[in-house]
């Protein structure tokens, strides 16, 4: 597992300097998605880089779909006409292809933990009009058989960077996952909605905090969006004002 290394920022920015480049001869620091050396921690080297397709406008004003040209201020895709989303607007940093699946699953499987600073940054540049509107973020959970198994929530792990970045608080515990279902890799749309129907529940604790919220909800990836919107109704129901939805990579298009 790479760890990383927090510097107080209380102590002099001499000391900080000299002590971040013994850790870097100690443990260089190698690229988010490849492990290639980089020049500095939470950084991609230019063959990953080069592959990451970043979403910038013109895309969907309610679901973030990027798209070929301008369609006008607050054009909407095919898919959200015919299907109105419960979330009010989503936003991701990157199209889900061959590189950014390097990134998403180096985080995700192989103990990146280093990389949450980062993803928070790019989280937060994707999302800063989600950001603005927002009261606090909740990450979407593991069940707690995954979590021991994984020993962290990369979920978990970006919003509380996000948190960082824009001063939002996180109510990482927010949301429970009420039962361990399958994975979700060979599933179509309707079968990952029936696989996740139900699964999440709100925490009693958190009641008074999602109630008259206006929620963001993190995750690394959207695919259907069937998990972010079997979290989205219990937190409807527990009387969120509005919920949006931010994830590091999206799929383009789903079947």
């Amino acid at each position: 597992m790479v760890w990383p290394v927090h510097i107080s920022d209380t102590v002099p920015a001499v000391i900080r300097g000299t002590v971040r480049r013994a850790v870097d001869i100690v443990l260089p620091p190698r690229c988010l998605g490849c492990g290639a050396l980089v020049g500095e921690p939470g950084a991609v080297c230019p063959s990953c880089w080069s592959g990451i397709d970043f979403i910038t406008a013109p895309m969907c004003h309610c679901c973030g779909l990027p798209f070929d040209y301008d369609e006008g201020p607050g054009a909407i895709c095919g898919d959200c006409a015919r299907r109105p989303p419960l979330y009010g607007h989503a936003r991701s940093a990157m199209i889900y292809n061959d590189a950014s699946r390097r990134l998403v699953l180096a985080f995700k499987h192989s103990d990146r933990t280093d990389a949450a600073p980062a993803w928070g940054h790019w989280l937060f540049r994707a999302g800063s009009d989600l950001l603005a509107a927002a009261d606090i973020l909740v990450p979407v959970p593991l069940h707690r058989r995954r979590l021991i198994a994984r020993r962290y929530n990369q979920a978990a792990l970006m919003a509380q960077a996000l948190g960082q970045q824009s001063g939002l608080p996180v109510a990482v515990d927010a949301l429970r996952r009420t039962r361990a279902t399958p994975s979700q890799g060979r599933m179509n749309r309707s079968q990952r909605e029936r696989n996740v129907a139900g699964a999440f529940a709100v925490r009693d604790g958190r009641l008074d905090d999602v109630r008259g919220a206006r929620i963001l909800l993190v995750d690394d990836v959207m695919t259907t969006g069937a998990t972010l919107t079997a979290c989205i109704r219990p937190l409807l129901r527990a009387g969120a004002l509005n919920v949006d939805v931010l994830t590091l990579a999206r799929v383009s298009r789903t079947g």
